[in-house]
């Protein structure tokens, strides 16, 4: 089960991480920590507002007892001691809740001064964040435009490299196929292959072209010489020609 746990674990951590946008979770954070900052600067108030009726309540018992205390004056001046010790009572007992609304009032004040130092100090940071965040987004943004360029360049690259690899391959079979050409021919040469598709090997072909080339070549010696013979009878009007020369 822990092992299944920590495999589920990992695939949701790896499906998340796919598909989390940092600007988002930035932005996400960023208000956050202004609902966080909101709800302390509402507890400010709450406090601030509690301290206001305990101060309105202690202006009230201020009255009481400066009412109180003229009475019993009065009381005292009627000869009604009995009134005035009453009034005295109701004053002393005044006086009492003033000291507690007193202390109460000190700790809210207290409290309403670490609220606001926590605030001034949440407030600084949210800013803080805020810049930062911005800075953050717009670095990732360009850190992703880099990466898709690259990513296309890259694509590129890579297609030109199958092409410059297929072209390496062609160039290396015709290079093969020229080497395997001039091995065969040296080895028909050399007499290791017969050429079959040749007529280079056919001995009574060859004698009887020879044979045929001979012929044509008598055949126009013997016509050249000919017509050289009826050139000169032409010249010597059929004299020998010893006799052309003594008559000359």
């Amino acid at each position: 089960m822990n092992r299944i746990s920590t495999v589920v674990k990992q695939k949701v951590n790896t499906l998340l991480d796919r598909y989390e946008d940092p600007k988002e979770a930035l932005d996400y954070s960023y208000v956050k920590q202004t609902e966080m900052l909101n709800k302390l600067r509402r507890n400010i108030a709450e406090v601030i507002t509690a301290k206001k009726r305990l101060e309105m309540q202690k202006a009230k018992l201020w009255d009481n007892i400066h009412t109180l205390d003229e009475q019993s004056r009065r009381a005292i001046d009627a000869n009604r001691d009995d009134l005035a010790r009453q009034a005295l009572e109701r004053k002393n007992a005044n006086m009492l809740q003033l000291q507690t609304l007193d202390k109460q009032i000190t700790d809210m004040k207290s409290e309403q001064q670490k609220l606001e130092d926590t605030e001034r100090r949440l407030s600084a940071k949210v800013e803080e964040f805020n810049s930062k965040k911005e800075v953050i987004k717009a670095q990732y943004s360009a850190a992703e435009a880099q990466v898709r360029i690259k990513e296309s360049v890259t694509g590129i690259s890579e297609e030109m490299t199958d092409v410059g690899i297929a072209m390496n391959r062609a160039e290396d079979k015709t290079e093969k196929m020229k080497a395997k050409s001039q091995a065969l021919d040296e080895m028909i040469d050399s007499g290791v292959l017969t050429d079959y598709t040749s007529n280079k090997d056919d001995t009574i072909e060859r004698e009887l072209e020879q044979t045929s080339t001979q012929r044509s070549v008598e055949e126009e010696l013997a016509k050249l010489k000919a017509e050289r013979e009826k050139k000169k009878k032409l010249v010597t009007g059929g004299k020998d020609e010893e006799e052309v020369q003594v008559s000359q």
